[in-house]
């Protein structure tokens, strides 16, 4: 008998629909903004994608926040430099406890294939760690101060 691959948001739900991984990763709330317009042009495809790209997630030895250190070295990769990517996994691996140190260990891996992955990964951590909660002494977070004017990442770009 086959084993149930059906993600566990969609499982617990009860849910028939015919894109259960679709449905499941925009529940997760990490969700790729373009994947919208792959939805669009081809559900059956986004769910094909979405069934692929969840094995590593649902299964394996490494923590969540190693798989999101991985994610974000692909994404400021000089073959990729996809700016939302790293912003998504940089949020993902900080909320799975990475170290900002770890962070840029992943990133400094990265320049072995160009500079430009530093170039673009190193402002959006920035703007990340000063944005996301900071530990208080008893181990609650404390929100830091909100970002202020137009993101690096994006200015960049122009």
């Amino acid at each position: 008998m086959a084993k149930d691959r059906t993600p566990r948001h969609a499982a617990k739900a009860g849910a028939t629909s015919p894109t259960p991984y679709t449905d499941a990763q925009r529940a997760s709330g990490d969700w790729n903004p373009l994947w919208d317009q792959f939805s669009e042009v081809d559900p059956d495809f986004l769910e094909a994608y979405l069934a692929l790209r969840s094995v590593p997630f649902r299964k394996g030895p490494l923590p969540p926040r190693v798989k999101e250190l991985i994610l974000i070295a692909i994404n400021v990769a000089t073959t990729h430099l996809h700016a939302p990517g790293v912003r998504r996994h940089i949020r993902n691996a900080l909320r799975h406890g990475a170290s900002r140190e770890e962070i840029v260990e992943a990133i400094e891996l990265t320049t072995v294939l160009g500079i430009h992955g530093f170039n673009l990964g190193v402002p959006i951590l920035l703007e990340e760690l000063r944005a996301a909660p900071a530990p208080a002494a008893d181990g609650a977070a404390t929100p830091r101060r909100p970002r202020a004017g137009k993101p690096r990442a994006a200015a960049a770009k122009g």
